[in-house]
């Protein structure tokens, strides 16, 4: 090669080469069957709501399994695997930044999927909860309205109605989010919900949570369905 050939292959940019693509664990299997479990309780709540009458039992019914399922969420949050812990996704003003200006590189929840996720669980929990409490006047009581009085009853109802139209809404929010990832970013945030697994450059596989862990979470969406009920 001679001086010239060199010097020139000295001077020309560098190519930025991408690392390579590699598999890691995004969403342990706990995570992924409480996220499809909820979207089931809650599709069946939302339509046997609309439809009333002799559906009610069943609404009833979906409310008591989202209890137990948000129950669930909210202590594998604080002791299940790596991603599904709160701790590790919470949103920050600087992790909304980095997000916002393309230079978030973290997995599982973004920034701005995690404040979403922190909304449907508020809310969820506020709907059961005045749910439980409600009653419609003519066939169905909620299974802890005894508890209160009947005017309380019913303004918790009312309540319980309204807050249906915001879940319409961020559900309506989630949805389109999950859509423009995968248009415009051809990001598919399903599949790694479904098989727990994604192709990224960056990132280390998620920690599963212990058995331990697992069974104190059952144990206390168990507990809390078994109260919600109203049976004890």
């Amino acid at each position: 090669m001679n001086k010239r050939a060199v010097i020139e292959e000295l001077v020309q940019p560098a190519v930025a080469v991408a690392p390579p693509r590699k598999r890691i664990l995004v969403w342990d299997l706990p995570t992924r069957v409480f996220h499809w479990s909820l979207v089931a309780a809650v599709t069946v709540a939302l339509i046997t709501g609309e439809i009333g009458g002799d559906w009610m039992p069943v609404h009833g019914k979906a409310g008591l399994a989202i209890v137990g399922l948000v129950t669930f969420r909210l202590v594998w949050g604080v002791i299940g695997a790596t991603h599904a812990r709160f701790a590790s996704f919470a949103p920050t003003l600087s992790s909304l930044r980095a997000y916002l200006r393309g230079r978030w590189k973290g997995q599982g929840h973004n920034p701005l999927g995690a404040l979403s996720v922190f909304a449907l669980l508020l809310l969820l929990a506020a709907q059961v909860g005045t749910g439980l409490f409600g009653t419609d006047e003519i066939s169905f009581s909620g299974p802890l309205a005894s508890l209160v009085e009947e005017a309380t009853s019913l303004r918790l109802t009312g309540w319980h109605q309204k807050l249906t139209y915001l879940l319409f809404a961020l559900l309506a929010v989630h949805v389109l989010a999950i859509a423009v990832y995968l248009v415009l970013k051809k990001d598919n945030l399903v599949k790694p919900m479904v098989t727990g697994w994604k192709e990224v450059h960056h990132g280390v596989s998620a920690r599963p949570g212990s058995w331990p862990a697992l069974v104190i979470a059952l144990a206390a969406a168990a507990a809390a369905v078994y109260f919600a009920s109203g049976t004890h």
